[in-house]
């Protein structure tokens, strides 16, 4: 799908802002050095250049003053790229698996505070100052919980801090909260739903998210309910049918599984989507676009947005001709359930792709027009009509 920036640039590594949060522009060691020789935290921006939160950030709280006079004077800023570099070894020492995630690491490297998610300029500032606090800390809010500490929003703040980056600890901190719940509200469905995703149907959340369902069915829809614990069942079978090491599917433990609360024609057809997306991620394209033609030999069913992914996709990582003329027809499909500037952008970069440069002009023209009336940046199209 067509990215639209919302930045004009975002530089992977370090930045450096005229105002706001100053980050180094060097590597980790010498960012724990210096750290370690100020007697500072490290504040680390764990990101990924797709993370649209990330880029929120960036744009919206990483430069306010008020942000930067803070962080610059109590911590030394690095600003990583969790995909890239030294930054995938640090993703793996830190357990970073959620995006962005904000790590305060002293000069040593070990980790005494974290955070994650989009939030505005006085959280932001707060996470910060708990970080300082020794009391406030991660580490020794744990060894409070250790300690046997029941009071419910001294939990919930825990299962919230951890949930995303230790499963298994904000398990048991979840355990211990739902224990002395005798009713749910929506935040704490909302919480158990997070921790079960995380989880799986083999964890103690799980459990509590069955004999909950009277309570969670008060709040949200039956049919929500149900959707939900099918998706839980599916990226439990997914995760059990494929070996990450060897990139081998075992397809007939797959379907086995999923048949147990799904059809033979459902099974087939999201065992033929999860495959496609990880042929996708693992540059597999000959097999992404294999799948994907099959897939979308009937689009009857897509939305716009989907029909607009999968045909920018093929414009990114494919060069068949065929294949590029097909993905002409389901950004066409795409404009006309819902004309938008994204996907009159990708219709004439396909356009353009296979060499119809008066299709690619017009549609560009086109795309151009609908940004401008929408607010939204045009600048890869502009400089795509200058081409033409």
């Amino acid at each position: 799908m067509k990215k639209i920036a919302i930045l004009s640039s975002l530089f992977i590594g370090a930045v450096v802002f005229a105002q706001g949060i100053k980050f180094e522009d060097t590597n980790f060691t010498t960012i724990l050095a210096k750290a370690k020789k100020e007697n500072k935290l490290v504040f680390i921006d764990a990101y990924t250049t797709w993370c649209g939160p990330c880029k929120l950030m960036v744009k919206n709280v990483f430069p306010q003053k008020a942000v930067g006079d803070y962080y610059n004077a109590h911590f030394v800023n690095a600003k990583i790229d969790m995909e890239k570099g030294e930054g995938i070894e640090i993703a793996k020492k830190y357990n970073v698996k959620a995006f962005p995630t904000y790590l305060f690491v002293d000069g040593n490297g070990e980790i005494v505070h974290r955070t994650l998610g989009y939030v505005e300029e006085k959280d932001f500032i707060q996470f910060a100052k708990d970080a300082g606090d020794p009391n406030k800390r991660l580490t020794a809010l744990k060894q409070k919980f250790e300690s046997g500490e029941k009071n419910p929003e001294f939990l919930k703040n825990l299962a919230e801090l951890t949930i995303n980056n230790d499963s298994e600890f904000a398990g048991r901190v979840l355990e211990r909260y739902f224990s002395g719940k005798t009713e749910l509200d929506k935040d704490d469905v909302q919480m158990l739903l997070m921790a079960v995703q995380s989880q799986g149907t083999e964890s103690p959340m799980y459990k509590i998210f069955q004999s909950k369902k009277a309570e969670i069915t008060k709040i949200f829809p039956a049919e929500k309910y149900d959707a939900f614990d099918k998706n839980i069942k599916i990226n439990m079978v997914f995760k059990k049918s494929y070996n990450a090491e060897t990139k081998v599917w075992n397809d007939s433990y797959f379907m086995t599984e999923a048949q147990k609360f799904m059809t033979k024609d459902e099974a087939e057809k999201i065992l033929k989507r999860a495959k496609a997306g990880r042929a996708l991620k693992d540059k597999d394209i000959p097999t992404y676009e294999k799948l994907s033609l099959e897939l979308y030999k009937d689009t009857s069913a897509a939305n716009s947005e989907e029909l607009n992914s999968i045909a920018w996709n093929f414009f990114e990582n494919v060069t068949t001709k065929s294949s590029l003329e097909k993905a002409v027809t389901w950004a066409q499909e795409s404009v006309k359930k819902d004309e938008n500037y994204a996907n009159t952008d990708t219709l004439a970069n396909l356009y353009n792709k296979i060499g119809d440069k008066k299709n690619a002009k017009l549609w560009a023209e086109k795309s151009v027009e609908l940004a401008k009336k929408t607010g939204q940046d045009a600048t890869d199209t502009e400089k795509l009509l200058k081409e033409l």
